[in-house]
């Protein structure tokens, strides 16, 4: 009946069309100025933690070792949800007050370095042990063979996965608006609490996010195939 309504009705075919228009420049927006600065920033710290992270798990240092474990099973065992929660929202009551992009970085990154870790992790293990010894018997140090041996393979065989993780974190983002963060999911409820158009405007809400996906797939996609030619030859 909705759908039959929308199409037979000529002055509702306008209103949500003017909707639709209007409202589109605003999610713009807030994708680009707020959604995937935040991904690019987030991912970006959650990277070096992931990294750090790994490489404190694949030590020989127990107590490294049990620092990351710990820090992985906490991030890995609880909804990045009330992570953002009790950033934003529960820290103000020990004296602890940070705006919400802040928060939204803490959150983000914290979880991606969880994530990433054991995605780097898997990778370096991945490389034979026969690199590891093959430069180790031309006088390469411990960290000359992570730098120049085993870091190049172990990111060619990352970046598929590290790949994903960064389209899912675009739509992680969404969950910021929790926290008050004008991204692009936050302007859409910002948008259909004016009109009360919830379902068109978080529809066109989730098209953009779309959009943006397929995008940063079809960039993902061309990226394997060279790197894919590249251990080819």
């Amino acid at each position: 009946m909705f759908l039959s309504n929308i199409f037979t009705d000529s002055a509702m075919q306008e209103k949500y069309i003017d909707i639709l228009v209007s409202s589109f420049l605003p999610l713009v927006k807030g994708a680009f100025y707020y959604t995937i600065p935040l991904t690019l920033i987030s991912f970006a710290i959650g990277l070096v933690l992931a990294i750090i992270t790994a490489m404190m798990r694949i030590s020989g240092i127990k107590l490294f070792q049990g620092i990351a474990r710990v820090y992985v099973s906490i991030i890995r065992g609880t909804p990045l949800l009330v992570q953002l929660y009790i950033i934003f929202y529960g820290l103000p009551s020990v004296g602890v007050t940070i705006n919400p992009l802040i928060s939204a970085i803490i959150g983000f990154s914290l979880n991606m370095g969880a994530y990433n870790s054991e995605i780097i992790r898997a990778a370096i293990l991945s490389i034979p042990k026969g690199q590891w010894e093959a430069s180790q018997s031309i006088g390469m140090t411990y960290l000359q063979s992570l730098r120049r041996v085993v870091f190049p393979q172990a990111t060619r065989v990352s970046i598929p996965p590290l790949s994903n993780s960064f389209i899912g974190l675009i739509k992680d983002t969404s969950l910021a608006s929790t926290i008050t963060y004008g991204e692009l999911f936050r302007q859409a409820q910002e948008i259909a609490s004016q009109n009360y158009e919830f379902l068109l405007v978080y529809t066109e809400a989730a098209a953009i996010y779309w959009i943006i996906c397929v995008g940063l797939s079809f960039v993902q996609d061309r990226v394997e195939t060279r790197l894919e030619r590249y251990v080819s030859t």
